[in-house]
């Protein structure tokens, strides 16, 4: 159950500059990513590291430590995530479960390849498909699957 009487308070960090409404997602869909265990900003530095994510914008809780709201750009695509806020469901998240997140590159091999160098873990080795990519999949240390793909040369 929500909690009413939660206050919200956001800090709005965007390191020194003014982010144009473009620079926001406006159609489409996003997913949004719930990080346990307070690990939000960590998953920022992870995502800029295995996958070139820039971080658009981050919105702080007013606890000063926890994301509220973080929009991040991967690949041309949008990923907005935060920490997750037990206070306002009565619960923690539960860890995730029944999504893939697909990355269309140009290189599957290379992107699955930083990702495990940033620390994920590969639950799929990258190889030709029948459908006519090279595929492959990884676990990201917060517990998100990502699919990666790109045309057999």
């Amino acid at each position: 159950m929500a909690r009413a009487d939660v206050a919200l308070s956001l800090i709005h960090v965007n390191d020194g500059e003014d982010r144009a409404m473009a620079d926001r997602p406006t159609t489409g869909v996003t997913p949004f990513l719930t990080v346990r265990d307070r690990r939000g900003r960590e998953a920022l530095a992870f995502y800029e590291k295995a996958f070139g994510a820039a971080v658009v914008e981050r919105n702080v809780a007013e606890d000063g430590e926890r994301l509220m709201q973080a929009s991040l750009r991967i690949n041309g695509g949008w990923v907005m995530l935060s920490d997750e806020f037990p206070e306002w469901t009565g619960r923690a998240a539960p860890p995730p479960e029944g999504v893939t997140l697909h990355l269309q590159v140009d290189d599957a091999d290379r992107w699955a390849a930083r990702a495990v160098a940033a620390g994920a873990v590969l639950t799929m080795p990258v190889a030709a498909q029948f459908w006519g990519d090279r595929y492959g999949q990884v676990v990201d240390p917060f517990g998100h699957r990502w699919s990666i793909g790109s045309p057999v040369r």
